[in-house]
């Protein structure tokens, strides 16, 4: 009876938590976005752009998924706040097992949800474009490449995110020299913001008859993707823009025609490209979309105010700087250099189990903003 009059304590706690977070999902504009969407759904014009149409219906289902979820999980502690009232009242310890096992399930919900107020950014809630790159290490680099393609898109489905294949470079031999994805879904680029970095493997090399131990690189890079709304000059005359032929799958017409497009922002050195449609045109408005938002990027971490004020060549991330080791020998171990998060079954990892890196990043970043804010305003 003890235990459960202590857990009838921690889940009232529990529901003043919900409560407050009801406060900081801001739920109330979320469901006025709703009432906005619907009414904009309603005009006779509305599918004249497909597009943007359908961006409105995956972003209207997607808010009312965080009200579901949340009333969810409030109605959840609810039925477990009575039915250790209950309990009590009856002096009944055989629900002891089921009150504790509902309310560690509801606290790790609780806990999750409470991650998405961290998420405070601009582009937080949008979209992300995830690139990735193989760096030194030859066959076993791009093959590594290639492991964390499948790792995102794992990672997605997770998420229940969908993923589209932007532009993908294949290497001969194995694995691939590149690929871009477009991860559509509400806090994507929010959570894959992360991920950017360089990414190290250490591994007993399957292409090295020897035996041998190997370190490869591949740098990771996220970009929010930019809606038509948001308007970003650039200036024509800083663009190289040039088209090839596409390597990628997608049939005849893709691999016979110069569609692929490539496009280099020359004061910054920033370079996009895109593959993915039959149509020259529609794979230069894709590449330009990624291109903006990789400026806006760079704008946002560099603290500027024009993206005339950006210079340098920020087309690759800086190696030697991983953020993540992933080691499949001597031993298995996957640990995040900035945080100090480990996780040891390293398939999981792979199969895109990415909750316990991505959360420890925002905390810790929450923490930190939380710190300079203070330090700043004691300055003041």
């Amino acid at each position: 009876m003890i235990q459960l009059e202590k857990y009838q304590r921690e889940i009232k706690t529990l529901k003043a938590d919900a409560a407050e977070l009801e406060v900081s999902l801001d739920l109330v504009r979320v469901k006025l976005r709703i009432e906005e969407l619907e009414y904009e759904m309603s005009a006779p014009d509305f599918w004249s752009d497909t597009e943007k149409a359908q961006g409105k219906l995956k972003l209207q289902k997607a808010l009312k998924d965080r009200i579901d979820k949340f009333e969810d999980l409030f109605g959840q502690i609810e039925e477990l706040e009575m039915l250790c009232d209950m309990a009590i009242d009856e002096q009944d310890d055989s629900l002891e097992p089921e009150v504790e096992a509902s309310f560690n399930k509801l606290s790790a919900m609780c806990e999750k949800m409470t991650l998405e107020t961290l998420l405070t950014g601009e582009f937080d809630a949008n979209n992300a474009i995830l690139s990735i790159h193989a760096g030194s290490g030859g066959t076993d680099a791009m093959d590594w490449a290639e492991m964390l393609l499948r790792m995102y898109k794992r990672y997605a489905d997770k998420k229940g995110y969908s993923v589209k294949v932007l532009d993908l470079q294949n290497e001969t031999v194995a694995g691939i020299k590149s690929a871009t994805l477009l991860i559509e879904g509400l806090n994507a680029y929010g959570f894959l913001k992360s991920e950017k970095g360089v990414h190290r493997i250490v591994r007993i090399s399957p292409f090295d008859s020897s035996g041998k131990r190997h370190t490869s690189f591949t740098s990771v890079d996220v970009m929010p993707e930019i809606d038509d709304s948001y308007e970003i000059d650039i200036d024509p005359s800083d663009l190289k823009i040039d088209t090839y032929r596409a390597s990628g799958a997608g049939g005849q017409h893709v691999n016979t025609t110069d569609s692929a497009v490539r496009i280099t922002h020359i004061p910054t050195g920033v370079i996009v490209q895109c593959q993915n449609e039959r149509s020259q045109i529609s794979n230069r408005a894709t590449a330009m979309k990624m291109l903006m938002g990789k400026l806006i990027e760079l704008k946002e971490r560099e603290n500027k105010e024009r993206i005339e004020d950006l210079a340098g060549d920020y087309s690759q991330i800086t190696w030697g700087s991983q953020i993540r080791s992933y080691v499949f020998h001597p031993y298995n171990m996957v640990k995040d250099h900035r945080t100090g998060a480990e996780m040891g079954n390293i398939q999981a990892v792979m199969d895109g189990d990415l909750d316990l890196f991505i959360d420890s990043y925002l905390k810790e970043h929450s923490i930190s903003r939380t710190m300079n804010q203070t330090i700043n305003g004691e300055e003041a």
